[in-house]
């Protein structure tokens, strides 16, 4: 039996909602329709503003956690209209939500988007609050989609990474073997900055232009600084162990400020560097290649997958590896996240678990999410 299911993620660029549309039939799944909604310019904002400590939190993030959910049907309402469908129509939508803050090492994640407003306003239930099942198990909550690219990706026999290039960087590594139980050897983590950074420097500097470096040009046009390279290279989160996960609570612009102390580096030679930081620290993650069994692939997916001079720069860290776009395995890099946000509602749906303690560090495999009923 084919059933339609619709995922929302607005990620930690807040550079939009990804709405997608999917039909599953058993482990099939297929993208219908998708699109970006973008936030209204004074949401994104608030948002950027709730995601560092501030006065009167509670107030703004309860006015808040009722715009996201607004925004959210709005996306869910034009995805329907442009596939020509109606509410009766999806079996459930797996709503992500918007973090505004990620604390593993407290214990909690939060997200907004009332889930129930969402489920009224739509007419559709609502799977949410995905996260935090993980974290009571003793796990970090994150990352979540290693589960959805090992249905989707895996090939039996060869290593495939898959690299998520949002505000926040994550891997998950596909060893392809067939046996040896949940997840079959799959792990990842988060890398570290891969948009934030350079979407905040940007924004700094260009404070009337767009709000991120489009196709990464700004960077490309700087110069590469070494020492600083290395200097933010030294951040202990890099080296840490897994299972790990990180926000841009940790890799704010403060952060970065106090690393660029004393120094007079022009800024658009920061930002060429912020993007070396992104490669770099990326490439020292990824697993050795000793033993492989075929070429390993690493197939990128989110919005960093439209940068072109930074996707040439870590070609060049990995002369072993053949890096490409998921859209070669069938699922557009934009909407890779926003799927596996409707496969995880699928899981709450037939009650199977959702995460993969391998890499969360949770004590076990768990149903994710709750259901806010229409």
């Amino acid at each position: 039996m084919t059933e339609r299911y619709i995922g929302l993620m607005s990620g930690t660029s807040l550079d939009g909602i990804d709405a997608v549309l999917v039909s599953m039939e058993g482990e099939t799944l297929k993208v219908e329709t998708a699109l970006c909604h973008p936030w209204p310019a004074d949401t994104a904002r608030t948002l950027h503003d709730l995601c560092t400590p501030g006065e009167s939190e509670i107030d703004r993030m309860g006015v808040a956690d009722n715009r996201v959910a607004r925004e959210f049907a709005a996306a869910t309402q034009a995805l329907l209209a442009k596939a020509g469908l109606t509410p009766a129509d999806i079996r459930a939508i797996g709503s992500h939500g918007q973090t505004i803050r990620h604390r593993p090492a407290l214990g909690f994640t939060l997200q907004i988007g009332n889930a129930a407003l969402l489920a009224a306003l739509t007419g559709i239930d609502v799977v949410a609050d995905f996260r935090t099942m993980d974290m009571a198990l003793g796990g970090q909550g994150a990352p979540l989609v290693p589960a959805f690219h090992q249905a989707l990706f895996a090939r039996p026999g060869a290593l495939r990474v898959v690299l998520n290039l949002g505000g926040i960087a994550n891997i998950s590594v596909l060893p392809g073997k067939i046996d040896g139980g949940s997840g079959s050897g799959v792990y990842g983590f988060d890398t570290g900055p891969a948009n934030t950074l350079l979407d905040g420097w940007y924004r700094r500097h260009h404070p009337h232009g767009d709000s991120y470096d489009a196709g990464g040009q700004w960077a490309a046009s700087g110069q590469l600084v070494p020492a600083l390279l290395e200097k933010l290279l030294a951040h202990p989160y890099f080296a840490a162990p897994a299972p790990k996960s990180t926000g841009r609570e940790m890799f704010t612009l403060e952060w970065l400020d106090g690393e660029l102390a004393g120094t007079a580096y022009a800024p658009v030679d920061v930002q060429r560097t912020l993007q070396a930081l992104t490669c770099h620290s990326i490439a020292r993650q990824l697993p050795a290649l000793d033993g492989a069994p075929t070429r390993p692939e690493l197939f990128v997916c989110g919005g960093g997958a439209h940068n072109a001079p930074l996707l040439a720069e870590l070609s060049a860290l990995l002369p072993g590896w053949h890096l490409a776009s998921t859209a070669l395995l069938g699922l557009a890099p934009d909407w890779v996240e926003g799927a596996a946000f409707a496969w995880l509602a699928q899981r709450f749906i037939q009650q199977k678990p959702g995460n993969l303690p391998a890499v969360t560090g949770a004590s076990r495999p768990a149903v994710l999410g709750a259901l806010y009923p229409a």
